[in-house]
């Protein structure tokens, strides 16, 4: 695996900014077709192939062909995600305020804490991915990416899991489970890139 540069490392913490590259469309036609079948092909190994392609393939002029840039854009596209849908919860809680019984109330502030918590974990795996200086330093770090990974989908996972006891305000528990579960998906696509960067490493 190619050690990280400081250019690739800026980028991959601004990976919204790839527009700023000026080769002409016909140029870049034969790139961005090999960018789109690669991300296509990766997208199709994790469980949800087309939310994966979909949140993805906006960003091919970046992701190249590079697997690590593959998964720190998937990473990045996830924290963007669940912040939004963190701040929605929050503006939620606000507007049903009173007219919530006592285990939605529950339900909704416990969301809104986990919500946080994902947050904090992916912002965690972001700076160890932005780390990454080769195959030997992966080793080192591989670990701890999963783990905050898999506690960012647990945390979403028990999010939907409190709302499933709401039996009451149908329209509220149907959106927060829709919200939590595409973020939830978003999340376990990113972690299928990690672990094949942990079992493409480990084969290296």
């Amino acid at each position: 695996m190619k050690a990280f540069s400081s250019t690739n490392h800026i980028l991959f913490i601004s990976i919204f900014i790839s527009s700023i590259f000026s080769i002409s469309s016909s140029e870049q036609k034969p790139y961005q077709d090999a960018n789109i079948q690669f991300i296509r092909t990766s997208c199709n190994s994790t469980t949800y192939p087309r939310l994966c392609f979909a949140s993805l393939s906006k960003h091919a002029a970046f992701i190249q062909t590079d697997r690590v840039l593959l998964t720190g854009t998937a990473l990045n596209v996830t924290l963007k995600a669940v912040k939004a849908t963190s701040a929605m919860m929050s503006a939620l809680s606000k507007s049903y305020g009173g007219s919530m019984k006592p285990r939605e109330a529950a339900a909704m502030k416990d969301c809104v804490e986990e919500l946080r918590d994902s947050v904090d974990e992916l912002r965690k795996s972001i700076g160890e991915m932005s780390q990454l200086g080769g195959s030997s330093n992966f080793e080192l770090t591989k670990n701890d990416v999963q783990t905050w990974v898999s506690a960012a989908l647990t945390d979403e996972s028990t999010c939907t899991d409190g709302f499933e006891e709401v039996h009451n305000n149908g329209t509220l528990k149907n959106t927060v489970r829709s919200r939590i579960l595409q973020v939830a998906h978003l999340t376990s696509n990113a972690l299928a890139f990690i672990n094949q960067l942990a079992a493409s490493s480990s084969h290296a």
